[in-house]
């Protein structure tokens, strides 16, 4: 379902969820420098950004975010609540994106990401180093 950011209420459970998940990311990297993880709910709500999240019996579980680049999906966030890990949430939102190529980032030291976008038949394109001793790999994924 598309996540309406005007609505106090979902802005608050997505950047619950997203400070939750990156802090989660942040420790398996070793880097806490993560933009997202230091975002208020304001610049959350100004992002360019199409939101779609899935919702269980406590809240929102998980949400990914997207933006159009001509036929391209670009994935910008996705974030899934912890309690909520390991029960095909992800998967779930990765599957919800809009048909066309696919491109994501994630942390390099991000192994359950890394297994999880190539389960789904991301390839890995680059890597990057966005600070000392902490890269960002790129992945892609043709029309699904």
């Amino acid at each position: 379902m598309i996540l309406d950011l005007s609505d106090g209420t979902v802005l608050h459970e997505l950047w619950t969820v997203q400070r939750l998940a990156y802090a989660v990311e942040a420790e398996l990297i070793g880097f806490d420098g993560i933009p997202p993880l230091h975002e208020t709910p304001e610049e959350l709500r100004a992002a360019d950004e199409i939101f779609l999240g899935i919702y269980d019996e406590e809240g929102l579980a998980g949400a990914v975010s997207y933006q159009l680049d001509g036929s391209t999906v670009d994935i910008c966030r996705l974030v899934v609540h912890p309690r909520a890990h390991r029960r095909g949430i992800a998967t779930k939102l990765l599957d919800a994106l809009p048909a066309g190529p696919q491109t994501v980032s994630t942390g390099s030291k991000n192994e359950p990401a890394l297994r999880l976008y190539r389960k789904r038949g991301f390839v890995e394109t680059g890597e990057r180093e966005v600070a000392p001793g902490v890269s960002i790999t790129d992945l892609t994924r043709e029309n699904r």
